[in-house]
């Protein structure tokens, strides 16, 4: 006669067992009675060096977490909650990764099929909810006790391995994205297996040869639900001439690939700071001066399209006129940018006969124009270094007096983007939130080879200090030595770090991360001083409804969490902070007045 052990604990050892061997690294858990046997099974894969763990207090911290992890490792990290409203608490992360293109794996545990639909405690729907943002979904309802030999696990492994494929994503296919993996699961929740029974569970996962998935065309025909949308009109490969003066933009998510196609075409390169192609010859850094004028729009004649801008209405005008060439460049099927009149195509090559040397002239207008561009916004300090070698006393003191005027000039926006931008290194990582300091990010950071993040998909403002968090922990958990001895750097508004004041917990236990929060601290949001908000409404109304004023202490928050906390004012301040050492999380408060 068969033994019956614990469903959900089999369910569990089976699940992970199959997922490691997949590729996964990181797991973040939110704790929960429901879910128990899901996160015991991650807790023993810690011990045993297989995963980072990650334990966050709330499920919106978690997801973003988990988001954040998928952005630096470009894997899945599994977020595990209860049911009920926890699962709800991920829908701002999901969004986000679904826009983002930021692979992510769900699973909930859920009350059984015999509770639903009777107000039993914690039970709603937790199927359907996320299914407009979700690359896959899929239910499974598990019983209360099994034989792990007789139960069709088989059937299991290979749903584990189409999510899996559904959330990577890959070229031709659906881009990387969120999944979801909703457990019915019913008591006992969680018992002891004995160790010839788990280590049968894991080998009988770890043998079956992983599903080689190559298309949601094969998932979509499989049992298994999925969310494909169907694929926009778009070219394999599109061939760029070089009859037309053209210009190359790369938005969040362009790649590397942007900038090499725009060395190789020789043409201008307008990089969004998010992108993380801001660099090379061919990057205009000031662009956005540049597309203000009149004659230089009208001189574009077609403009190539890398990833997703979202920073300036300057480009999304460009992009809509209709007497210009769009080309968007997307290896993936699905939702693309662009207006209805742009050409979409998954890869794109320069003509056999393409002239670089044609482009000469029109590259070098961008170049000059972006140096004195450059020069006008550079908050570099540059000192009369000719007082310095003067003999005299006089010229020596005048020299003094320069430089301690420069210490005590008061930090600017432009000040503190550009002075964190330049600190940060290949082997750092920068994080922009949605918040004033992106746009002025844009518009004064250099050419530099900088790897940064930012939540652009949807462009919220939520999830900030959670999604650093866990590009901070992926990163410096890295293989890598260069990265693991990186700091991560976050540059966000009062507002945004308000909105995700919760993920400042710490775990204890966990390594404390090297992350430094810049906060340019107005006390409200003057982001929409620059729209039109600002010229129709009355001062008092937009007060009241459009600044979300405050009396937040940032310096109680970051004592109430355990970070360090710095007010810094100064330009000297500001510089000696960044030439220090880093060695846990800070806080560092920057006000503002307007």
């Amino acid at each position: 006669m068969s033994t019956l052990y614990c469903a959900a604990t089999i369910t569990a050892t089976r699940l992970f067992a199959r997922l490691t061997q997949l590729g996964l690294t990181d797991v973040v858990v939110c704790p929960g009675s429901r879910s128990q046997a899901l996160a015991l099974r991650a807790a023993a894969l810690e011990a045993s060096g297989l995963i980072r763990l990650h334990v966050a207090i709330d499920e919106r911290s978690a997801a973003f977490y988990a988001l954040g992890i998928g952005k630096e490792t470009g894997r899945p990290a599994v977020v595990i909650v209860t049911s009920g409203s926890a699962v709800g608490n991920l829908l701002p992360a999901v969004m986000e990764a679904h826009a983002g293109r930021v692979p992510l794996l769900l699973l909930t545990a859920d009350r059984p099929a015999r509770l639903h639909r009777r107000r039993s405690s914690q039970t709603i729907l937790q199927t359907g909810i996320f299914t407009p943002f979700l690359r896959a979904e899929q239910a499974f309802e598990v019983p209360g006790l099994a034989d792990p030999h007789t139960a069709p696990y088989p059937d299991f492994d290979a749903l584990t391995d189409a999510l899996w494929a559904a959330a990577c994503g890959g070229e031709g296919q659906e881009a990387p994205g969120p999944v979801q993996l909703n457990l019915g699961l019913q008591e006992p929740l969680a018992a002891e297996l004995p160790e010839t029974v788990t280590a049968a569970i894991t080998a009988a996962a770890q043998t079956m040869p992983v599903a080689a998935a190559t298309s949601f065309e094969q998932l979509a025909g499989s049992s298994f639900e999925t969310s494909v949308l169907p694929a926009a009109p778009q070219l394999y490969s599109y061939t760029l001439d070089s009859t037309k003066r053209t210009v190359i933009i790369a938005g969040s998510g362009a790649t590397a690939a942007a900038e090499a196609f725009a060395h190789a075409a020789h043409l201008p390169l307008l990089p969004e700071v998010v992108s993380g192609v801001r660099y090379g010859r061919e990057a205009i850094a000031c662009y956005q001066r540049l597309l203000q004028d009149a004659e230089t729009i009208e001189m574009i004649e077609r403009v190539v399209i890398f990833g997703h801008p979202t920073l300036t209405r300057e480009v999304a005008r460009l992009v809509e006129l209709t007497d210009k060439e769009i080309i968007v460049v997307d290896p993936h099927l699905g939702e693309h940018y662009g207006p209805p009149h742009a050409v979409q195509t998954r890869e794109i090559h320069l003509a056999a006969d393409y002239d670089t040397q044609a482009q000469h002239t029109w590259l070098g207008m961008w170049i000059r124009a972006a140096r004195v561009l450059a020069a006008e916004v550079s908050t570099v300090h540059e000192p009369d270094t000719a007082l310095a070698r003067e003999n005299g006393y006089k010229e020596r003191s005048a020299y003094a007096r320069q430089e301690l005027a420069a210490k005590r000039e008061k930090i600017t926006r432009e000040l503190l983007v550009d002075s964190v931008w330049r600190a940060t290194w290949p082997h750092d990582r920068l994080v922009v939130a949605a918040s004033r300091l992106v746009r002025v990010l844009d518009r004064v950071a250099q050419p530099r080879p900088v790897q940064i993040h930012a939540n652009r998909g949807v462009a919220g403002i939520d999830g900030t200090v959670a999604t650093a968090r866990g590009i901070a922990a992926a990163s410096q958990g890295s293989e890598s030595p260069a990265a693991a001895a990186g700091v991560t750097r976050v540059l966000l508004g009062d507002l945004a770090l308000l909105h995700d004041a919760g993920s400042l917990a710490l775990t204890p236990g966990e390594p404390l991360p090297r992350l430094q929060l810049f906060v340019a601290n107005d006390c409200g949001g003057t982001i929409f001083n620059g729209l039109e908000v600002r010229e129709v409404a009355a001062d008092a109304a937009f007060a009241r409804v459009m600044t979300t004023p405050h009396s937040a202490d940032f310096a109680a928050l970051a004592a109430a969490y355990g970070w360090e906390y710095h007010l810094l004012q100064t330009r000297g301040e500001l510089e000696d902070f960044l030439t220090g050492p880093v060695t846990g999380p800070a806080l560092i408060e920057v006000p503002f007045t307007a």
